[in-house]
Parts: C-alpha cells; sequence; structure tokens
C-alpha cells in the first residue's frame, strides 16, 4: 500500500499502533473503557476516515471469557444492519494477547451521554430512537441463528448527531443462540435486567425488557430504579415485580404503554417486531391527549391491555407534570394480574377501583375505597390486601409500588412510602413488618 505523508504538517496526531494490513492505525486518545476493553479512535487509510480501534487483552482472563469474547467478534462481523454498529475489522496480537477490532465511530457518542446534553428534545425524538432501536433488535432476534444482545442500555447505544441515527453497539455479552435453545448465564447490568436473567432460563426477550428500559431513562433522564442503594435492592425489587419509581413521572399514556408492555413476565411481553407496531410508534404524535386502555371486567387474556396511563395527560414537554384526575395501572405478580384505577375526588381523598385477577383460573376480584391522603399509605392498604387474603405477603411490595405510582400521577407532592418509612418496624394495627423486607435499606 502506498501512503502520503507530509512531513511538514505539525497537526497530525501520533500513530500509536498499525494494523497488520496497515489500512487502519490508532491514536493513543481513548473514547471508552470497559471492563475488558479500551477503545482508542482509529482512522481508516483507505477510505479516509475516523474509526473505532477496540482492544481487548485476554492475557490474564481465564478460557471460558476468552472464548467468548473470541465468540463476539465473529458476532460483530457477522451482523450487518444500519441499526447496529459495524465491525469493519479484527485480528488477534498473540504477542501482547490482544484482540483488536475496527468498527465505525458515530460521532456523537452514547445515547445515554447525547441524552443528558439534550434534556429538552421533543417526544417525537424519543419515538425516532426508539424506532431505531427495535429495528435494529428486530434484526439480532431474527438473524440466523437469533443474536441476543443482554446488556442492552444507553451506554451500549450510540449517535451520529449529524443525522440523528442510533446504533446497537457492544455486543460483548451478545450470544448467539441455536434456534430453540436457552441461554443459561447471567450477564448484563442489574437495573436493566429482566428478571428471568437471575433465573438463567431465558431468550432473546430479555432485550425487549431491557429496551423498555432504555425508555423509562430517555424518557425521565433517570437510571432505573435509582432509589436504590445496592444491587441487592435492585435485585429484590425486580424479582417481585417493583418497577422503578422513575416510571410514575412518565406522564405521556401511550409510552407509559408502551414501557409497560416491555416490562411484563416473558410469556406476555411482546417482541421487537410486534413493538414496532405499538400505537406510540405508529400515531403522529401531533396529538394533543391520548386515550386510556379501560381494563377488562371479564377474563385475562395476553390481547388485554394492561396499560399505565393518565386520561388527562398532554404530551409537551416529556418531563413535565400535568395535573390530572383519573390515573390507572397495573401490574403482574406471580399469577396475578393487579389494576388499579384512581380518581380524584377533593384536596384529601383518592377513590380507589382494583381489580385481582387469576390469569390461571381467570377468576378476579373487584373492589372500591377511598384513600385519605392525610391519614392512609399504600403499606397500609396492601398489609389489608393481604390479611383479607387477597395478596399473599409476598406480593405486597409489588401493590405498595402500585398505589404509590397512581397517587403520584393523581398528586406529584405525595412521597411514595420507601421514602417515608424510616422506622426498624412499621406498625399498623396488630400486624408488624419490617421496612427492609419490604423495600431493602431505606433511601432518605
Amino acid at each position: 500500500m502506498d501512503l502520503i505523508s507530509n512531513s511538514e504538517n505539525d497537526d497530525d496526531e501520533a500513530i500509536s499502533e498499525v494494523s497488520p494490513c496497515g489500512r487502519f492505525v490508532r491514536s493513543d486518545e481513548v473514547l471508552g473503557r470497559g471492563a475488558f476493553k479500551v477503545v482508542y479512535k482509529g482512522f481508516d487509510l483507505e477510505l479516509g476516515f475516523e474509526v473505532a480501534w477496540c482492544q481487548i487483552n485476554m492475557n490474564r482472563e481465564i478460557d471460558s471469557v476468552k472464548s467468548r469474547l473470541l465468540s463476539e467478534v465473529h458476532l460483530m462481523e457477522a451482523v450487518q444492519h444500519e441499526n447496529v454498529v459495524k465491525c469493519y475489522s479484527w485480528w488477534i496480537d498473540q504477542p501482547k494477547m490482544n484482540i483488536n477490532t475496527i468498527t465505525e465511530l458515530c460521532n456523537s457518542g452514547t445515547l445515554r451521554q447525547y441524552r443528558k446534553k439534550h434534556k429538552s428534545v421533543n417526544l417525537k425524538a424519543i419515538k425516532n430512537w426508539g424506532s431505531q432501536i427495535l429495528k435494529g433488535l428486530n434484526y439480532l432476534h431474527t438473524h440466523d441463528p437469533p443474536v441476543v444482545h443482554r446488556d442492552l442500555k444507553c451506554d451500549n447505544i450510540f449517535v451520529n448527531g449529524n443525522n440523528g441515527q442510533v446504533k446497537i453497539g457492544d455486543l460483548g455479552m451478545a450470544t448467539l443462540m441455536e434456534q430453540h435453545r436457552r441461554l443459561g448465564s447471567v450477564l448484563g447490568t442489574p437495573e436493566f435486567m429482566a428478571p428471568e436473567l437471575y433465573d438463567e432460563d431465558y431468550n432473546e426477550l430479555v432485550d425487549v425488557y431491557s429496551f423498555g428500559m432504555c425508555m423509562l431513562e430517555l424518557v425521565t433522564c433517570e437510571y432505573p430504579y435509582s432509589e436504590c442503594n445496592n444491587v441487592a435492592q435492585i435485585f429484590k425489587k425486580v424479582t417481585t415485580g417493583v418497577k422503578p419509581l422513575a416510571l410514575g413521572k412518565v406522564k405521556d399514556p401511550q409510552i407509559k404503554s408502551l414501557i409497560e408492555k416491555c416490562l411484563l413476565p416473558a410469556s406476555h411481553r411482546p417482541s421487537a417486531a410486534e413493538l414496532l407496531k405499538d400505537p406510540f410508534f405508529s400515531s403522529s404524535g401531533d396529538d394533543a391527549k391520548s386515550a386510556v386502555s379501560t381494563p377488562k371486567s371479564d377474563g385475562v387474556s395476553r390481547n388485554d391491555k394492561f396499560s399505565f396511563g393518565t386520561s388527562s395527560a398532554s404530551l409537551g414537554s416529556v418531563n413535565s407534570f400535568t395535573p390530572v384526575t383519573i390515573s390507572e395501572a397495573s401490574r403482574f405478580t406471580d399469577n396475578l394480574i393487579l389494576q388499579l384505577r384512581g380518581k380524584k375526588l377533593d384536596n384529601m381523598t383518592i377513590s380507589f377501583k382494583m381489580r385481582i385477577a387469576d390469569t390461571r383460573s381467570h377468576v378476579a376480584n373487584c373492589f372500591e375505597f377511598d384513600f385519605d391522603l392525610k391519614a392512609d399509605d399504600a403499606l397500609k392498604i396492601a398489609l389489608e390486601l393481604a390479611d383479607g387474603k387477597d395478596l399473599t405477603y409476598y406480593q405486597v411490595p409489588v401493590a405498595v409500588e402500585l398505589i404509590d405510582n397512581v397517587l403520584l400521577q393523581l398528586e406529584p407532592s405525595w412521597i411514595p412510602c420507601h421514602q417515608f418509612v424510616n422506622q426498624p418496624y412499621v406498625s399498623f394495627g396488630c400486624r408488624e413488618m419490617s421496612s427492609t423486607l419490604l423495600f431493602g435499606t431505606v433511601v432518605h
């Protein structure tokens, strides 16, 4: 290869390394670091554009990790989609025990960085980003064999800011799946991990769950489960069906419904292809209001709409609070579906209608009660439900989170239960229950 150089140009970046083929060079400018890798800024001498040079050191890694990393680079070379980061080349540097990969460079960094930089984007921008992520996921999940990312988050999604294109990257946790085979290892970021990942029995729908958490972060600019102090608290909430508190801040009913669908149990969770047909993506986004689906009162099926929304929310700013008088929410726990509808009667009273349905027997119990904002709290109500055998005590945290989220919709100044419980034990009537048992360590 003939190289044209200009020795009089002192502005050229210092070249620290050249690829074996001589096509790619890298500087010492670090773009990012990970557990196994360092990403440098590189350059393609043949085509004349910047690239990302990723260097993975395997010197001290066990054989299983080395095998996984080698699988990653083979995987990256196999996938080709406009919403997945492209891999141009890779090789192994045996003396240094490095795997080197050359991928396309997205000029605006990660989607998380990009969203933090642009905090006042319109809801249409989030639709645009979300639909592109889903197209990339749909490609990966329908690949032959299917590809599961397993660590999808806004930190692993990259942006070209000049055209708004987003691309799924960092397939370091991804695994090729043989047809009809379940995966069996726990990898990922706890805040974005689907509950079935902890059971080590899952499929590509774990990426859909993670996508829902990504959408939640894009809407609220908050990391999911930021109210938790440690991984153990996150694990407890995820495995018992307690959703992030940030979900209560999402005001647009369509995007709330979309996120809720992503967080459903795997047996009810839609695919990426199905989500692309969701009303959130199919609607123009110009309407000031959106209708809320009313829960069905008869049998339970996958086609029932378990939406979390408000009946009078307007779009505008995606982070703004809009006063509402009616709010709805639903949660799954074990074999039960909890649906709650709250209506604000006055400044101190909320009228609730709750429906608890058994997905196995299709039997549902419905009841109504008034909630005094001054005297009642979500934990008190949930424990009363448990005393009445409508819930098990294992399901109490789910009911607490459900009630608190509806209350936050109707009264934005409402303080969720976990934020005001500050005693070792919470006493309601003759029953006492540890606050740490229900919520983990209390966040002040």
